[in-house]
């Protein structure tokens, strides 16, 4: 979603008129583009770093979505920055300029979104014992 609004502002900086329907249309074409490529890398980083993180979790229990969200942010920070090296070019459109944050925005949400599904699965675990 970042990725595709981040695009099209660019467009309306250059005084393309466009509307809330395209916005949305271009939003979930985007997400159908670049699930099968860009959403398998991300995949793997964020597994990765999750893995990572859960280790450092159990050292540091009181930091369990801080722990998350930096891994979040790190995986898409490697990733992006992978990427870039690797073509040495801004592959992802969206990660140019301030869409870079806002990438790295989406990473913390995808951490602290899986600390917390991580959280209640280890409740409903124990309600069942």
């Amino acid at each position: 979603m970042f990725h595709s609004q981040y695009v099209v502002n660019q467009l309306v900086n250059v005084d393309v008129a466009v509307s809330f329907s395209d916005r949305v249309s271009l939003t979930l074409a985007d997400w159908l583009g670049l699930l099968p490529t860009y959403g398998a890398i991300i995949a793997i980083a964020l597994a990765i770093a999750f893995f990572v993180a859960s280790w450092f979790n159990k050292k540091f229990i009181n930091f369990r979505a801080g722990v998350f969200i930096v891994a979040g942010v790190a995986a898409f920070t490697a990733v992006l920055i992978a990427i870039e090296s690797i073509m040495n070019i801004h592959l992802i459109a969206g990660a140019r300029g301030w869409g870079f944050y806002t990438q790295l925005f989406a990473g913390a949400m995808g951490g602290y979104t899986f600390s917390v599904l991580m959280q209640s699965s280890k409740k409903e675990a124990f309600k069942e014992v």
